[in-house]
């Protein structure tokens, strides 16, 4: 009886939500995601260019990330589309409006790259592109500002915690 007691204790330690490949259909391209402003953004206009899916927070450690995702954004052209996705997932650090994260990524960070609305990356409501994203990978974020690569092709080619900075040679070096 012990034993039965501790393997059921472990498995509820250990709990995490795994979605396979077979869980998702289609490509990155058939998502329409509404912008930060509303407008409906059609994936389809990002074939033939690098994606950068990054989950973000505007009152995290890794904030300052969004500097170097503007300056990724603007070195790179149109090689790479940066798309930020704000989540409040993790110990509320998105706390805000889609407004009031405009605001503060435009007065702080200068950022032009594509934003989302806030969404979820994590749980029973994760969105369904991370549950897309998190199929291909075998991996769902585990804080804020993790990132996914997405090739040309629309093949997830890297996944990267939020210690990687966006212009670290593992992401950079990726993009041809």
């Amino acid at each position: 009886m012990r034993y039965i007691i501790i393997v059921i204790m472990f498995g509820l330690f250990n709990c995490k939500d795994k979605i396979s490949a077979q869980d998702v259909q289609g490509s990155i391209y058939d998502f329409k995601i509404n912008s930060i402003d509303g407008e409906l953004i059609d994936f389809e206009k990002y074939k033939g260019s690098y994606l950068l899916v990054v989950n973000t927070a505007s009152k995290c450690g890794y904030t300052p990330q969004y500097a170097d995702l503007q300056k990724l954004h603007e070195q790179m052209g149109a090689k790479v589309n940066v798309l930020g996705f704000p989540a409040n997932n993790f110990l509320w650090q998105e706390p805000g409006s889609n407004e009031q994260i405009v605001e503060f990524c435009k007065e702080n960070y200068g950022v032009s790259f594509q934003m989302f609305e806030k969404i979820s990356v994590k749980g029973n409501d994760m969105h369904p592109l991370y549950k897309w994203l998190a199929a291909k990978t075998g991996e769902a974020p585990g804080w804020n500002f993790y990132k996914y690569l997405i090739d040309p092709e629309g093949n997830v080619v890297g996944f990267y915690s939020s210690k990687i900075n966006p212009l670290d040679p593992q992401i950079t070096s990726k993009i041809k």
